[in-house]
């Protein structure tokens, strides 16, 4: 049995590809992705299969499986509760003086950027504003706040020319708590 978690892009509950979150769920139990939950209304999708396919696998198969359905092309990035779990103990800005969880965020990317990718954002430099890449994510500190920051999802996949997802830290902490109970 896997925990998995969904994040979907490009989806909302309002106006442009517009899902109800609980249609969501609904449609991911009938591809047998057992309990499948969402977390508020953005595309958060935790669930569990007793199969063996790589996240890619399942990526692909919500992504055609909300294609056929409701006629949208978005794209789900997948993450297993222990890749998320990792990815939460290896969030770099923890220990920042006077750390504020709510002015941090996680940009989940669809693959793991190569060498020449994180080099076009090597010297990006916005004081007070940070980020570090680490694996497939994109930790980005705020601690202004993310009203007027240029460190936001189209910035990373204009200059990286990668697919990604950004979540704030409390949602993402929530999924876990989420992941983690279906595991008892």
């Amino acid at each position: 049995m896997k925990i998995l978690i969904s994040f979907l892009r490009g989806v909302n509950m309002a106006g442009h590809n517009k899902i109800k979150m609980t249609d969501l769920a609904a449609l991911l139990r009938k591809l047998d992705f057992k309990d499948a939950e969402t977390y508020i209304q953005s595309g958060n999708v935790i669930f569990t299969i007793q199969d063996n396919l790589t996240t890619k696998e399942i990526a692909s198969i919500v992504e055609k499986a909300i294609t056929r359905k409701f006629g949208y092309s978005v794209s789900a990035i997948v993450r297993t509760e222990k890749e998320l779990s990792e990815a939460i103990a290896l969030n770099p800005f923890l220990s920042e003086k006077d750390f504020d969880p709510a002015k941090m965020a996680v940009l989940f990317l669809a693959e793991q950027p190569s060498s020449d990718q994180i080099a076009k954002v090597a010297n990006v430099d916005y004081p007070p504003d940070k980020f570090k890449i680490i694996g497939k994510e994109i930790f980005i500190y705020c601690p202004n706040g993310f009203g007027r920051t240029k460190l936001y999802t189209n910035f990373f996949e204009n200059k990286m020319k990668v697919s990604g997802t950004a979540r704030n830290w409390k949602t993402i902490n929530t999924i876990l708590e989420i992941a983690e109970k279906k595991q008892q």
